[in-house]
């Protein structure tokens, strides 16, 4: 494991740890699907996790896709398949902007906000080699890339009683870190 200066994550300390993200989009969908197949977790409140050996000398990357604040399972389906049918609703060319779902129509935007990549267990990785990384195995370059304080982010969306969307609670804590 490589210890490059102070830009490295502690992710769970209350430290500043490297993030990247990217907003949502069905090209961040589309290269989800291809490069890091099904989620190994879905959660109850929207979030879809990945974990890959991505990282320099395999150290393990979270992706993260996050559900806008005060997330609902569409009517008719399960947490367990909303991503899926997402994926095959967006390869047939279903407008993003009306996905069937269940029994229900929703946009994009209205299930995720945006996709979050940072080391899984708190090994020691800098921004820089985070966002070369994530950008390798995703085959998207992120957004925004930066150092963010995991816990205050998980305790503020907490606090909110998760209401609040945590894609911009994270984005958020990078702007206020490079300021």
């Amino acid at each position: 494991m490589q210890h490059d200066g102070d830009d490295v994550d502690r992710t769970h300390t209350g430290e500043r740890s490297a993030t990247t993200l990217w907003p949502i989009s069905a090209a961040v969908i589309t290269a989800l699907d291809e490069h890091l197949g099904s989620p190994v977790d879905c959660y109850v409140n929207g979030s879809q996790t990945w974990l890959t050996p991505d990282g320099p000398n395999e150290i393990m990357l979270e992706w993260r896709l996050h559900p806008v604040g005060g997330y609902t399972t569409p009517a008719g389906m399960s947490h367990y398949e909303v991503f899926e049918t997402v994926v095959a609703a967006i390869a047939v060319g279903a407008d993003i902007d009306a996905l069937s779902l269940g029994t229900e129509s929703r946009p994009l935007e209205a299930l995720w906000t945006g996709l979050e990549c940072f080391a899984a267990y708190g090994d020691p990785l800098n921004t820089t080699q985070l966002a070369e990384h994530a950008t390798t195995a995703l085959g998207l370059s992120p957004a925004y890339q930066g150092l963010v304080d995991h816990q205050r982010v998980g305790e503020a969306w907490e606090r909110s009683q998760r209401a609040t969307d945590l894609y911009e609670l994270v984005k958020a804590e990078l702007a206020a870190t490079t300021n």
